[in-house]
């Protein structure tokens, strides 16, 4: 039971556990925390903006309305592949076909849309049912039988490749003309609705954060000091204002075409991040995740159905993937026999590991996705304006991915050291 409970601290109730009764306290505590190795995703925001001072300062471009827009279009779909990654490295699983079955349930998606005249909607839910019977099958074989993750989603990886082939053809694509689908990443939302739903999550998070600090206060509940409480309001308060105002802005380089708004992947990737730091954080199969990833075996003596874990891990992994193909055919207009293939997995899971994730099981977040696909996208983006060789964005990817992983490894040693993990 002490593996579960120090799990669902790293799931992020520290806070709940640990009581400081001033801000002064409370950040003393948080910098011995980041001194024992509990630094989450601080080395990734910390490089990210580093990223944007350099990229800035190279190419005044970088940071227009225009290339910001770019950077979180770009960064839609490696960012939720990402999100769907971490409940499985939170396991200590990996799952390599992730990238091909969100190829192969886009191509589902083309394909009944274009050949069979079926409507977004159909085409959209057999995309999903695809994704989540591939995540089925493949959590019953690593559950089940005792086959490795590595070799049952490599196995998987190689499979799929044949699946597109088939549905597609090969050298074959399926154009994405459908307005619901092809908006996603390339239609932005009105000015006035942007606010609003700035205006929405803000109000919503500073109620939820105000009414769960003034129950643990009723309740005699350890808790954070309410200064915390206000200061994590007005942070995201600050970002979502800034973020929408820049957006809000005219960025067309035509004057007589001019483009507002935030694009529609951005609020698709917020509710996903919302719904699934929720689903991590404040349910029971959250709190049961971190506890099969900490120890196995404890977890299964506590009473925790181990095997049913695994399997709806891999199921929501593949039906997320398949909700990341749908945004890459979206933003790309198409589908291919090379949908979800070359780099796409390779940089989704260094976006999970760069955001904070560990590949050692039982330490990450949905937000480390977003983080870390962010950094991802960056790289690529900034050395783009720069008009740098492509073998250059490959070694400063590797580069950093690399460091995320030592910075975990270095911080899990720090850790047992402090006797924390």
């Amino acid at each position: 039971m002490t593996d579960i409970i120090t799990e669902s601290e790293e799931a992020g109730f520290a806070s709940d556990l640990t009581q400081s009764t001033t801000f002064g306290e409370s950040v003393q505590a948080y910098i011995s925390r980041v001194r024992g190795g509990e630094m989450g995703a601080l080395p990734s925001v910390l490089g990210l903006v580093v990223l944007f001072i350099v990229f800035n300062f190279a190419n005044d471009r970088f940071l227009s309305n225009l290339n910001l827009a770019n950077l979180l279009t770009q960064s839609g779909s490696i960012i939720i592949l990402a999100m769907a990654l971490v409940p499985v490295l939170l396991l200590g699983e990996i799952d390599l076909s992730a990238g091909y079955a969100g190829g192969v349930a886009a191509c589902v998606m083309g394909v009944l849309m274009v050949e069979h005249d079926q409507t977004w909607v159909v085409a959209v839910a057999a995309a999903l049912l695809t994704g989540a019977a591939i995540g089925l099958v493949i959590g019953l074989l690593v559950s089940k039988l005792g086959v490795p993750s590595f070799v049952v989603t490599l196995a998987f990886f190689l499979g799929l490749q044949g699946v597109s082939l088939k549905l597609i053809g090969e050298g074959g694509s399926v154009r994405i003309n459908q307005e619901v689908i092809s908006g996603i990443a390339n239609n932005n939302m009105g000015v006035a609705a942007g606010w609003i739903a700035a205006l929405v999550i803000i109000l919503g998070f500073a109620a939820l954060r105000l009414i769960q600090h003034r129950r643990k206060v009723s309740l005699s509940l350890q808790h954070q000091p309410l200064a915390v409480v206000v200061g994590q309001i007005i942070a995201v308060a600050a970002v979502l204002v800034v973020v929408t105002y820049v957006l809000n802005q005219n960025r067309s380089v035509n004057p007589n075409f001019p483009i507002k708004g935030i694009p529609y992947v951005l609020p698709f990737v917020v509710v996903l991040l919302i719904f699934w730091s929720f689903m991590l954080g404040r349910t029971t199969w959250g709190r049961h995740v971190y506890a099969v990833g900490g120890n196995a075996e404890a977890a299964r003596r506590a009473g925790i159905n181990v095997d049913r874990i695994r399997i709806s891990v891999f199921m929501i992994c593949s039906s997320m993937a398949a909700l990341s193909g749908i945004v890459a055919a979206s933003y790309g207009g198409k589908v291919s026999t090379s949908s979800g293939g070359g780099n796409v997995l390779l940089y989704a899971v260094g976006a999970a590991v760069i955001g904070g994730t560990s590949l050692f099981g039982g330490k990450g977040k949905a937000s480390d996705a977003v983080i870390g696909g962010l950094v991802i996208a960056t790289i690529a983006n900034g050395l783009g304006l720069l008009a740098q060789a492509s073998y250059i964005n490959f070694l400063v990817t590797g580069g950093v991915l690399l460091l995320a992983a030592s910075v975990d490894a270095i911080s899990r040693r720090r850790r047992s050291a402090t006797g924390l993990g």
